[in-house]
């Protein structure tokens, strides 16, 4: 994938009529170059839609990713809401591989009071069997684990890339939005560059260039996220986060997820694309 490439977290708003198919044609109307399908309620798309959506990405040269079900917890306490999780996760990769997608994101888990280390490992036991069951069925697409924007879900950056050295098939999803609200820092670009020099560190140049990325705005609390602002009415350096990911070559997608949808993700387009290249060593 050359350079970054930038979409929306979802069909945007201008799309008439509102659908998967519509929604990537007008992606590619408005010049942008991705889009992030949300099947964050529940899997409902059928195999025939997904072909039909597989056949317009390709047409049209937009990349897809998805975002499983927001109803997942690889450390829930009772075995039946862990077996509903795995198959929440494998139903999304399923339908999202036939779309072309080349990458799942989904929400980890939540800590319910267990210490860091000891939900680390169960998430990593549970998220490691479905990985072995989507090997088994030879899905192609990226697992992501999206670092989460309250200090009461998994997904630290440190846990995330954790995850991602020890499980063959998982690719990070950083989301700096969540990176800001869960810690009140991370919006400099000494800050933004320290995450991608994480990255290059832990998985290699090679995961630089095959990232996976949201940005927004977000209003944030003691308790971490809130909800997500449009990027004018929030406190986020995106031109510093912009600079740094230009500053290291980074390549691959970036989902807007500002409730104007197309609206930030063509301002992100735009301002990454006016900056001067970067002049720093990645």
């Amino acid at each position: 994938m050359a350079g970054l490439l930038f979409g929306t977290g979802g069909v945007p708003h201008s799309t008439k009529p509102s659908s998967t198919v519509s929604g990537i044609e007008r992606i590619a109307e408005l010049g942008l170059g991705g889009m992030e399908m949300e099947f964050v309620q529940g899997v409902k798309m059928s195999e025939t839609t997904a072909y039909q959506v597989a056949e317009t990405a390709a047409r049209t040269g937009i990349k897809l990713s998805a975002h499983a079900p927001y109803f997942i917890n690889f450390n829930a306490h009772e075995p039946e809401k862990i077996r509903a999780s795995q198959e929440r996760l494998l139903k999304t990769a399923r339908i999202a591989s036939l779309c072309g997608a080349q990458s799942i994101v989904f929400h980890p888990a939540f800590y319910l009071g267990d210490p860091p280390q000891k939900t680390y490992h169960t998430v990593k036991k549970y998220l490691a069997e479905t990985l072995n069951q989507l090997r088994s069925e030879n899905r192609e697409a990226w697992i992501r684990p999206e670092v989460t924007g309250k200090p009461s879900q998994f997904g630290t950056i440190e846990e995330t890339l954790d995850l991602c050295t020890e499980l063959e098939g998982l690719a990070p999803c950083i989301d700096f939005a969540h990176c800001h609200a869960r810690t009140g820092r991370f919006n400099s670009y000494p800050e933004f560059a320290s995450i991608l020099t994480q990255v290059k560190e832990r998985l290699g140049r090679a995961a630089l260039d095959n990232m996976h990325l949201h940005v927004s705005g977000i209003n944030y609390g003691k308790k971490g996220e809130i909800r997500h602002l449009n990027l004018r009415e929030s406190d986020l350096e995106y031109t510093e986060l912009l600079r740094a990911l230009k500053d290291y070559d980074t390549k691959g997608l970036v989902i807007c997820e500002s409730p104007n949808l197309e609206e930030d993700a063509l301002l992100l387009q735009a301002t990454y694309h006016n900056l001067p290249e970067g002049s720093q060593s990645s």
